[in-house]
């Protein structure tokens, strides 16, 4: 087994944990960034994160926080598949041409700070162009908001003793909203948002580059410290991933606001300020509507589901590759001890 494929495998594994563990926290941050209005009426309407989920639960039922789940984890599996397995092809690229150029006198045969970024950006880049309709079938389906129980006669032999019963509207499933996306935009509608999460390919771009200078650092510093460079625990990556996260979120979260504005349902009827035509429109509408306030909606929720998120993530694939390894390793050796004594 290749490692790209090893660490493909590992990366969509320890991607559907965090999802299962985060996910409350990212229906309710999806549904902040897409909440739309003045920026007064705003601050006025404003609630916590606890006090929001309490909100769904409570007139929604506790199955709208994880509306989407299925999608969502399909998604996660094929985005975090589909990275990994290309960011371990170019960084392999990347590791050869540092050998080559070292055999040449330049530099020490090490990935730089440079390197790192651009190798993550391409595998972005094929990641969000093979997925993003997962993601927009996904938004849809977060922000949702179950309709109020409409009212039936029920049936009676007395016409005049009918009596008005509440029934729960039907739900909103995954074929509900790609139906509603073909409505509303056809095919092209499930690349909405695909300009600013090109965009986006920074995000995880800049959390590599900290995550893996980290890791850099921390094992240089055990040479000299004659500690071993290899031996890295599962407490030292949860850090690593999570400070690595924290610092790419604040730098990119206004693009991730409008994302969510293009992907979520648009408004058709009614005040025009709410339709998004595209990523300038939605853009020059916010500033002109909602402030610079508006790119940084749900912020706080969404660094919390972020971190814990890449946190569990990065902890659960470098287990799941070693484990991977060892089980390879072993077998191999195994082999190897039957073939000379059969």
């Amino acid at each position: 087994m290749s490692d790209a494929l090893i660490n493909g495998l590992a990366g969509a594994g320890g991607g559907i944990i965090a999802q299962l563990i985060t996910y409350p926290l990212q229906t309710v941050n999806t549904r902040q960034q897409t909440e739309r209005g003045v920026q007064k009426e705003q601050q006025k309407k404003t609630v916590g994160t606890i006090q929001q989920m309490c909100q769904v639960v409570r007139h929604e039922g506790w199955g709208r926080l994880y509306g989407g789940l299925t999608p969502s984890i399909v998604g996660t599996a094929a985005s975090q598949g589909v990275y990994y397995y290309f960011y371990q092809i170019f960084r392999d690229r990347a590791q050869a041409k540092a050998l080559k150029r070292q055999r040449k006198g330049f530099g020490d045969g090490s990935i730089g700070m440079f390197s790192s970024l651009v190798v993550a950006a391409l595998a972005g880049s094929v990641n969000v162009l093979m997925t993003n309709p997962i993601w927009v079938v996904v938004t849809r389906m977060q922000t949702h908001r179950k309709a109020a129980k409409k009212s039936e006669p029920s049936s009676s032999s007395d016409a005049s003793a009918k009596l008005i019963v509440p029934t729960d509207p039907p739900p909103f499933g995954t074929f509900n909203a790609i139906q509603e996306i073909i409505d509303e935009a056809g095919i092209p509608g499930f690349w909405k948002g695909v300009l600013p999460t090109l965009i986006m390919v920074s995000n995880p771009a800049i959390q590599f580059m900290i995550y893996e200078t980290l890791l850099k650092k921390l094992k240089q510093r055990r040479v000299l410290l004659n500690k071993g460079g290899n031996g890295v625990t599962a407490a030292e990556t949860f850090l690593f991933g999570a400070l690595a996260k924290l610092g790419a979120t604040v730098v990119t979260y206004p693009l991730l606001v409008v994302k969510s504005r293009l992907q979520a349902k648009q408004v058709t009827t009614g005040d025009k300020k709410h339709h998004y035509k595209g990523t300038v429109d939605a853009i020059l509408k916010m500033i002109r509507y909602e402030g610079f306030h508006g790119f940084y909606k749900g912020m706080s929720t969404k660094i919390c589901q972020s971190v814990l998120a890449a946190a569990v993530l990065f902890m659960v694939k470098e287990e799941l590759v070693k484990g991977a390894r060892f089980v390879l390793t072993g077998g191999a050796a195994s082999k190897a001890l039957k073939s000379k004594h059969p």
